[in-house]
């Protein structure tokens, strides 16, 4: 499997790692791949099936107006996206990687294909250029859910590569049963096995550098959601509430007067570490990819709440057990089933993220290698089904409380699988196939469509109210 823990977990920024990050990648991976501009008089995107359909509310049309301009999701400056859109659409122009300015503006340049998918994944996207002769140059890519994305026929040779670098990895697996087989016989554990095969890539230094700059991301946006008020764009006035929430419970445990404490206190604030990067997500803001944008929070919160409530002897080194862990589960999700919303559902996504941050946990606590299989087991298990509806296109309703409710699934995850020696009747691998089964047969209103589901019914019943 030639994945690595960093292509599971990609500092960007929000609202969705499939119609923000992948269609800003591949805007301009497009230009970059087409070599030098000076012939070029126009451009021209078109978006296609559910990029389309959500496109608006999940930020598609900025973003590929970004990656046009040669901007990147790491690196763009969120507070400054208005303006350089902004004075865009005053100029009426746009300059191609920085340097071919060519006329454009977003009524003109991007085009939605709502009732139109292209063949291999709902999330297509054409790029055109118009060329001083009179000719054109286009080029089909995918979103393919995390960030990741895909030109049309790569598929395949996509395959072979990855054949040819699984050779070289020191522990390759397509399966969890082929990864715990490699422990049995090595006597390493998950986290062990994915650091060989990273070292084989990049030294052990550079693996922890990585590692803790992601972690160092995560929780500056914990901290940043949690402190941050008001509304969040898009037109549904959805209230941030993280924050105040934070606050209240903040002046409680300072408070004399602990009478009104509740067990249950540690998780929730749990579930609003969750909410505050998801709502720093739905404002565009800088968040990790972990594996998607839309699931961006759960990850981050079970972490927080590892290295501040479980009191670990090393938080260092078990945050880093964390995320390879982590990591192993995502590869073999997106390798065996899909972690986007629009091929799968939100199982896809939170419950990716849900059985990535129980396994990931359980590693960290020192938990053997089946009882992190049986804890990414149940993660997932309890969000088979899940339909991706939000409301208005915007990854706010319900995904902000979805993140909160996954984080704390993943708790309890972790908690069941460690208080088991690791048997258990349904397998992961078998529960990843049942999740790409449920995907393939759920109908496409139903996958990040907005076109059913809590979606639809809310809307009808505003519309009904007014």
């Amino acid at each position: 499997m030639d994945m690595s823990v960093f292509d599971l977990f990609k500092i960007g920024i929000g609202p969705s790692s499939s119609h923000t990050v992948g269609p800003m990648v591949a805007a301009r991976r497009f230009l970059v791949e087409y070599g030098p501009l000076d012939q070029v008089v126009g451009v021209e995107a078109a978006l296609y099936g559910s990029l389309a359909l959500t496109g608006v509310g999940h930020a598609t049309d900025k973003a590929v107006i970004l990656g046009l301009m040669g901007e990147t999701p790491q690196d763009v400056a969120p507070d400054a996206v208005d303006s350089k859109l902004a004075a865009i659409e005053a100029a009426g122009e746009i300059a191609l990687l920085g340097t071919r300015v060519v006329p454009f503006t977003a009524a003109t340049g991007l085009v939605w294909h709502k009732s139109e998918s292209l063949p291999e994944h709902p999330n297509g996207m054409r790029f055109t250029l118009k060329l001083a002769d009179g000719s054109r140059v286009d080029r089909v890519y995918y979103s393919i859910g995390g960030g990741f994305i895909r030109e049309a026929g790569e598929a395949q040779a996509e395959a072979a590569v990855e054949s040819a670098a699984a050779a070289r990895v020191v522990f390759p697996f397509d399966t969890m049963e082929q990864l715990l087989a490699h422990g049995l016989e090595s006597g390493l554990s998950i986290p062990e096995m994915l650091r060989a095969n990273e070292c084989v890539k990049r030294s052990d230094e550079e693996l922890n550098a990585g590692l803790d700059r992601i972690w160092h991301v995560m929780r500056d946006c914990i901290a940043h959601g949690l402190e941050t008020t008001g509304n969040l764009p898009g037109g549904l006035n959805v209230k941030r509430r993280a924050a105040k929430l934070w606050r209240l419970a903040q002046e409680a445990k300072a408070s004399d007067n602990r009478a009104n404490d509740l067990p249950h206190d540690a998780v929730h604030l749990v579930s609003l570490y969750a909410m505050a990067v998801n709502e720093e997500n739905a404002a565009g803001g800088r968040v990790v990819t972990a594996p998607t944008n839309g699931a961006a929070g759960i990850i981050p919160a079970v972490l927080r709440y590892y290295a501040q409530d479980c009191r670990p002897s090393d938080p260092v080194g078990g945050v880093r057990r964390f995320m390879l862990t982590a990591a192993a589960i995502g590869m073999l999700c997106k390798r065996n089933a899909s972690i986007s919303g629009a091929e799968v559902g939100c199982q896809g996504e939170v419950g990716v993220a849900c059985a990535m941050a129980a396994a990931g946990l359980v590693a960290a606590l020192g938990g053997t290698n089946e009882q992190i299989e049986n804890a990414a087991e149940i993660g997932i298990e309890h969000h088979l089904g899940m339909t991706c509806d939000p409301i208005g296109g915007l990854v706010q309703i319900p995904c902000i409380e979805r993140n909160g409710m996954g984080a704390v699934k993943a708790i309890t995850a972790a908690s069941l699988a460690l208080k088991g020696d690791g048997t258990h009747f349904v397998s992961l691998d078998e529960v990843i196939e049942t999740m790409r089964q449920t995907g393939a047969d759920m109908q496409d209103k139903y996958k990040e469509t907005s076109l059913g589901g809590l979606a639809v019914h809310v809307i009808t019943v505003n519309h009904a109210a007014c």
